[in-house]
């Protein structure tokens, strides 16, 4: 039996990313970027909604206070569904106008960790932002291609992020209020694919989703590659885990690029991981 499951939903995701799981609305949410669009999956019905968006999005992020902060190609903006609101409220690159955000997500402390890139992936002229609690921002690391999925040990002590086209994942040490000390993580070989978006379990394991590989893998915290899941998407680009109790698996996927996409390229995935994540942080801004 295989191990995954295809939410239907009679639409492919051109490029699906930025999972998400709200337990205040008891629904997952993920976006397609190029679409550009924002997908919400209810956990009580199994519907699935889909809301156009207005330009590539790139990630969003609960907020405590309500609604959502969105990554847009031209900034932050606070979103709001039913009805659909974008209220932008900053730009941290408008000398970039080729530039987009690409995946990003929120901390313990209630910042947002995000990345930017160039949308035609020619230049390392992408950086890792973190979006504090007063809607300020600070460069943390620079000179990326493709910056992707931000994630956070359990214990806060480390920050996980990935240059997906040069095929490395690096740790951060953190700090009270940012990160330091970028250092080589976990190298990806030829016949892995390229590591895309991830998430932590709650035992501190790292689940990588492989643009490229057909597949997930966990990884231990000294980055010890211990479990693989193959997937029937070739571009396979986030994990969240959802649930009351944690303990379902959602992963994305994308089409764009692909000739020849099959009726599994671009789906949305229910997957059986036999584990638990952690809670979804919040942004306190």
């Amino acid at each position: 039996m295989p191990e995954w499951r295809l939410i239907d939903r009679g639409v492919a995701d051109t490029l699906g990313e930025g999972t998400l799981w709200s337990a205040r609305g008891n629904a997952v949410y993920w976006v397609d970027i190029l679409a550009p669009a924002l997908n919400r999956l209810s956990l009580e019905s199994g519907a699935v909604e889909r809301f156009a968006m207005p330009e590539p999005l790139g990630w969003v992020a609960e907020r405590g206070a309500g609604g959502f902060i969105g990554g847009f190609q031209s900034g932050f903006a606070d979103i709001s569904l039913d009805p659909l609101t974008i209220t932008p409220f900053g730009d941290p690159e408008p000398h970039f106008p080729g530039n987009r955000m690409n995946d990003g997500k929120a901390d313990g402390q209630g910042a947002i960790w995000c990345g930017t890139m160039d949308m035609a992936e020619e230049h390392d002229r992408g950086a890792l932002y973190r979006l504090a609690p007063d809607r300020s921002w600070t460069v943390v690391d620079s000179d990326y291609r493709v910056p992707n999925g931000p994630c956070f040990s359990p214990c806060g002590q480390w920050l996980y992020h990935s240059d997906t086209a040069k095929k490395q994942m690096y740790r951060f040490r953190r700090t009270e209020d940012g990160a330091t000390g970028r250092e080589p993580f976990i190298r990806f070989g030829e016949e892995d694919g390229y590591p895309d978006g991830m998430t932590v379990d709650a035992d501190g394991h790292i689940w990588v989703a492989h643009w490229g590989g057909s597949r997930i893998s966990r990884f231990t915290p000294e980055g010890r590659l211990d479990r693989i899941i193959e997937m029937p998407a070739r571009q396979v680009t986030n994990i969240t885990f959802a649930g009351p109790n944690l303990d379902r698996m959602f992963v994305s996927s994308a089409t764009v690029g692909l000739d020849d996409p099959t009726e599994y390229d671009g789906g949305f995935f229910e997957v059986e991981s036999g584990v638990r994540g952690l809670p979804t942080n919040l942004y306190a801004g």
